[in-house]
């Protein structure tokens, strides 16, 4: 598959202010990364600190924070990884899935999709 690019918006926590990345799709990736220097200039803030396996098999101790991300005209929150300040920009699979968004590997795009909701069938409590 090959990989493409996509303008992502990372807001302040209040969904005021917002920068502009050129981020990487990436659905092997859990979680967006962006570089920690941007995520502490627009203040949001460390919730705690998660350990992640690299694609070499290596694992890390990175911090996790949450704030407004916008794509294609809309807004959610989402959660963020403090990646090193040289860190490319990463779309990951989370952010992916709560603005409905799936990947066209043809087309190079993002694409909606419908979510899923599966639910058990209804269980009869007698009294």
């Amino acid at each position: 598959m090959g990989t493409f690019r996509v303008e992502m918006g990372i807001g302040d926590p209040e969904g005021l202010r917002y920068e502009y990345v050129d981020a990487l799709v990436d659905s092997g990736s859990t979680y967006n990364i962006l570089p920690a220097s941007l995520l502490r200039r627009l203040d949001v803030q460390v919730r705690r600190s998660a350990t992640f396996r690299l694609a070499d098999d290596r694992r890390v101790q990175r911090e996790l924070g949450q704030t407004w991300v916008r794509l294609n005209g809309e807004e959610y929150i989402a959660p963020v990884v403090f990646g090193d300040d040289e860190a490319q920009p990463l779309l990951g699979a989370v952010t992916l899935e709560i603005f409905q968004l799936g990947i066209d590997p043809v087309g190079m795009r993002l694409i909606p999709v419908e979510g899923l909701m599966m639910s058990a069938p209804e269980i009869m409590i007698s009294k």
